[in-house]
């Protein structure tokens, strides 16, 4: 059995047993620095859904909000103390400082909205909370983009356990080619803010340069 197929078993039992707060505080720690993948939470949640043991509007509100404070607490370690505190607790949740630092990168070259395209990005989703909380990334905007990018991205994945309830398992190994799916529109995604923000930029300056002369 692979990691991710034991995590997925676990993820059931405390959401069976637990129920919507079983299920908040996993995208919890699904939004920290701990490895729980939301493809092994919310496509269960997804089937709850359709077998009538959960309600979807219920469902979404307390992982939206599980996923928001999980994102917080990583905001407040990485603006409190840094990449070393950072490091000190994740070495107990497997952190890996390689990916935390590719994704501390990123954050610096494209600013804040990272935080919402990140939500649908493998890997930086569970990391980027951090950086924006060592860059001092005002709060709110920070909750905005968490709140928005992880409600859009949890509802997908409901979504997909809802609509094959009855084929989940057969559509887990599809979940990769859904991640690098979404990786690729993200990436178009900066790329082209990038782009035209560069061409807005020039104009600017030539205004500086007639204003000067």
């Amino acid at each position: 059995m692979h990691l991710t197929e034991m995590i997925t078993l676990w993820a059931k039992d405390i959401i069976n047993y637990l129920g919507y707060f079983g299920a908040a505080i996993l995208m919890a720690l699904e939004s920290m620095i701990a490895p729980i993948p939301s493809e092994a939470v919310m496509p269960p949640i997804g089937a709850l859904v359709r077998e009538g043991k959960m309600v979807w509007w219920i469902a979404m509100l307390v992982t939206s909000a599980g996923s928001l404070a999980g994102s917080l607490i990583s905001y407040w370690l990485g603006y409190v103390g840094g990449k070393p505190l950072v490091m000190k607790v994740g070495r107990y949740l497997l952190v890996n400082e390689h990916h935390l630092d590719v994704t501390v990168k990123w954050f610096h070259r494209h600013g804040g909205a990272t935080v919402f395209v990140s939500r649908f990005v493998p890997v930086v989703r569970h990391l980027i909370s951090v950086p924006a909380g060592i860059g001092k990334m005002p709060l709110l905007p920070f909750m905005l983009y968490t709140v928005v990018g992880a409600t859009l991205w949890n509802g997908l994945l409901m979504y997909a356990g809802y609509q094959w309830q009855e084929h989940i398992k057969e559509i887990e190994g599809y979940y990769k080619m859904l991640d690098k799916g979404v990786v690729v529109l993200g990436v178009v995604g900066i790329g082209l803010w990038i782009y035209l923000h560069v061409r807005k930029s020039p104009a600017k300056n030539d205004v500086k340069d007639n204003v000067k002369v």
